[in-house]
């Protein structure tokens, strides 16, 4: 039997149904005292795979949770907040202030009908370039969201929200360079990050928060992570200008880094390759895994620009908060 918990806030009764048969209830085993999580048992085998969605009952009628349905994997117990409102979009905050930044918030898929849920949180630079093609510097946007919404449809990652923060045209190259870009870090920890703790519902801890840029956002990232390993856990760096007025390879110094986990790639000829090559070796050298800490792919002919990035920002999402990605 595997165990399944089903975490919503407490109403109507809460059934399951499963691809063993999807026309019968399961009723939950266990009921907390509130209400707010229901506790099933499923009896599935590894002889074939098992989806199960959690349905609502209210009179007569049945509401089946909003979205794909979820993959139980025998043997191994699963936690979901589903949620019954809201649609499969989430939504993408309008430009709000973070300390003295401006931001645009992704809120997925249920983050307004499920109260109980708490998410990982991804800061990603260079925030204009993120949601809207509009905004984008080339015009062309990483559509972040609908590649989370993707992923989360595959059973493939948690749920995640975003903050896109938009970088200041002027001020961008001292910020996400040497030695700018200790100053911008500190601001991100210290006012920044609580601030968006204190009005969403963000998991705390530097396993649940990461940072990504490319190109000189890539070199921000890895240093905010690596100075800020206690409170940012994770870095992805997409193209990364490393060595452009920076001293990440200097400060490495000899002694073992602090162990963050740092996705890295580059394409070939003309995207920073050899640069990129030169950090993930050092990383390596000072301590940190390859393939478990440190992951860096290279891409050839691919060229420097969003449209690039847009196609591989689910690799560094799977690598976080994919499920494939379980850290040792």
């Amino acid at each position: 039997m595997t165990e399944i918990r089903v975490r919503y806030p407490a109403g109507p009764p809460l059934t399951l149904r499963t691809s063993l048969d999807w026309n019968l209830d399961v009723p939950p085993t266990t009921v907390t005292r509130e209400g707010s999580e229901r506790v099933f048992h499923v009896d599935a085998d590894a002889s074939e795979p098992v989806y199960f969605k959690p349905v609502r009952r209210t009179g007569e009628s049945l509401d089946w949770a909003v979205g794909e349905d979820y993959l139980l994997a025998p043997g191994e117990p699963r936690t979901v907040y589903p949620h019954f409102d809201g649609g499969t979009r989430g939504r993408i905050t309008d430009h709000i202030t973070l300390g003295e930044r401006t931001a645009r918030v992704f809120l997925p898929p249920g983050y307004d009908d499920n109260v109980l849920k708490q998410y990982p949180v991804l800061f990603v630079l260079d925030g204009a370039n993120v949601f809207f093609p509009e905004e984008a510097f080339s015009g062309t946007d990483w559509a972040l969201d609908e590649t989370l919404i993707c992923l989360d449809a595959m059973n493939l990652v948690d749920k995640v929200l975003v903050v896109a923060l938009y970088s200041v045209p002027e001020r961008r190259s001292d910020e996400y360079t040497a030695p700018g870009y200790v100053a911008f870090g500190e601001e991100l920890v210290d006012v920044v990050l609580p601030e968006v703790r204190s009005r969403f519902r963000t998991l705390v801890g530097a396993e649940h928060t990461a940072i990504m840029g490319s190109s000189l956002g890539g070199v921000a990232a890895l240093h905010v992570a690596l100075r800020h390993a206690d409170t940012v856990g994770m870095a992805a760096c997409l193209s990364s200008t490393f060595g452009y007025r920076d001293d990440l390879l200097q400060r490495l110094g000899t002694q073992p880094v602090p162990r963050v986990r740092v996705y890295l790639d580059a394409g070939l000829p003309a995207d920073n390759h050899r640069p990129t090559r030169v950090i993930f070796d050092a990383l390596i050298a000072r301590g940190l895994r390859p393939g478990s800490d440190v992951l860096f792919l290279g891409f050839p002919g691919a060229l420097h620009h969003e449209r690039a990035w847009a196609q591989r920002v689910h690799l560094p999402i799977q690598f976080f908060f994919g499920r494939s990605f379980r850290r040792a």
